[in-house]
């Protein structure tokens, strides 16, 4: 058992890390992202993870509950869109890629719908707009 709590001890360790506040003024501060598709226990947490860039996270369920037409009401108030590819239907992705082209967002897809998977993407863009 003393090996278990010592993975469990490892995985809070990064999860804390995970969720840890950016150093500093971020370059995201006041910037608003939407993420359509993922797990719906995921996004109180996925909202803290842009809250620590000073972003704001709408969220689209991607047509589970939600109408898939709302987010296009949505896409023109956003930055950019994240799709994490393997929690999305086809349909709320196609939709997703149509509008970001229509209206000149950026289009993000994600490898998984894990939180590590949304900071990495966060942290890229940040320190991609701090060296312009």
């Amino acid at each position: 058992m003393a090996r278990k709590g010592k993975k469990d001890s490892g995985r809070e360790s990064r999860e804390a890390q995970t969720t840890a506040p950016v150093s500093g003024k971020s370059t995201l501060d006041g910037r608003s992202f939407l993420y359509v598709g993922g797990r719906d226990c995921q996004v109180a947490h996925l909202r803290e993870i842009a809250s620590s860039f000073g972003a704001e996270l709408i969220h689209h369920d991607g047509g589970l509950r939600e109408a898939v037409s709302r987010i296009d009401t949505v896409l023109p108030s956003v930055d950019c869109v994240f799709c994490p590819i393997d929690c999305i239907s086809h349909d709320a992705c196609l939709r997703v890629k149509t509008g970001c082209k229509k209206f000149g967002k950026a289009f993000i897809p994600l490898r998984n719908g894990s939180k590590s998977s949304l900071e990495r993407a966060l942290q890229t863009m940040n320190e991609r707009d701090a060296s312009r």
